[in-house]
């Protein structure tokens, strides 16, 4: 908690300055400039860089005029796995996560963001366990996400039986032991037109609809365990785990081409609703299940992304909400599981500028 009032504090005085940038002149980039042949030639790298780097089309994408934003972001995911055995008795299983709530302080300069956000959900009886990380770094030309994320909480059964003869059940289960990392890079086509971060970050303004292809990189790590012997007997015994302890357990690395489609649409003034769509494939190292062997296969995994936004009349304030959804595909011989994220987040800002 001292941490989320030292950061109240650090946001009312940024907002305290924001209105009298004449209170810190001293840090303009032509004052720095002045200083000396070094200086000048750092702000003339900067500024060829922020022109390359992040001009758009001003008939589809404007600038807010500030560099800054600062907004108050709350968050809540849920995770879900469903589990298909093809050995008999063919169970076939709907297992949902505990929903996990945060809110915090997001501070953005240009095309990065950095915050902190504090699990919430644990003082309303849920969520004590689930801590989530990210990085996002948004320009005109590409896009940079990294990202970590644990959840240990504990979860409900929704469906549990052989196939054909699949029952809805709310048996609580807290075997879980997840934990994903991640890093993305991609480049967008239509660079000059679309925006993401008009979309997803809040610090460009999309102001003609227009849309985007675009194509990366993507690495990511999943480490998934599952632990059934914490089930009811008579739940335990309809999973064909025996041989493995009724462990579900798989580590890998995974390293992958991502192609993806993004469109904003400017519905009306100072609104806007965006969609972005990233199948992503690649190739899988790690084992599955107890197979303590290092085995290659093909990686499956699916991003996409909605939002809404309103900006006002003068780009100051702000609104916004996104929705993901993401997906991983793990397969061999006896079974298939699909794991899924899915998040909402709703946030508001200001925009504002120190020089």
């Amino acid at each position: 908690m001292k941490r989320l009032y030292r950061l109240i504090l650090l946001v009312i005085a940024i907002l305290a300055l924001a209105p009298r940038s004449s209170a810190i002149e001293f840090l303009s980039l032509d004052t720095i400039a002045s200083w000396g042949k070094f200086p000048r030639f750092c702000i003339k790298t900067y500024r060829w860089g922020d022109k390359f780097f992040n001009s758009y089309d001003s008939v589809y994408v404007k600038g807010t005029g500030n560099r800054f934003n600062i907004k108050l972001r709350t968050e809540s995911w849920s995770d879900f796995y469903n589990f298909y055995f093809d050995e008999e008795p063919r169970t076939r299983m709907t297992m949902m996560s505990n929903p996990t709530t945060s809110a915090g302080f997001w501070l953005t300069y240009m095309a990065v963001s950095v915050g902190y956000d504090m699990n919430i959900g644990k003082y309303f009886g849920g969520g004590a366990s689930r801590h989530k990380w990210s990085f996002q770094f948004n320009c005109s030309l590409f896009a940079a996400d990294a990202y970590f994320s644990t959840n240990n909480t504990g979860s409900t059964i929704k469906r549990l039986g052989p196939k054909g003869h699949i029952k809805h059940t709310d048996i609580d289960f807290d075997g879980i032991n997840n934990e994903s990392w991640g890093l993305d890079l991609y480049y967008f086509f239509n660079h000059k037109k679309y925006s993401q971060a008009a979309a997803f970050a809040f610090s460009k303004v999309q102001t003609k609809s227009s849309g985007s292809f675009y194509a990366g990189l993507s690495f990511w790590g999943l480490s998934y365990d599952f632990d059934f012997n914490l089930l009811p007997e008579d739940a335990k015994v309809q999973i064909p785990l025996q041989q493995y302890g009724y462990y579900y357990r798989t580590r890998s690395s995974n390293y992958a081409f991502r192609l993806g489609y993004g469109y904003n649409w400017v519905f009306h003034k100072g609104w806007l609703l965006a969609i972005s769509e990233s199948p992503i494939i690649g190739v899988r190292r790690g084992w599955l299940l107890n197979l303590n062997e290092n085995r290659t296969s093909f990686s499956f995994y699916n991003r996409i992304r909605a939002s809404i936004v309103y900006n006002n009349s003068n780009y100051r304030w702000f609104a916004g909400m996104v929705i993901r959804l993401e997906n991983a595909l793990f397969y061999d011989k006896t079974h298939t599981m699909l794991g899924s994220i899915a998040s909402i987040e709703a946030s508001v800002g200001y925009r504002f500028n120190l020089w």
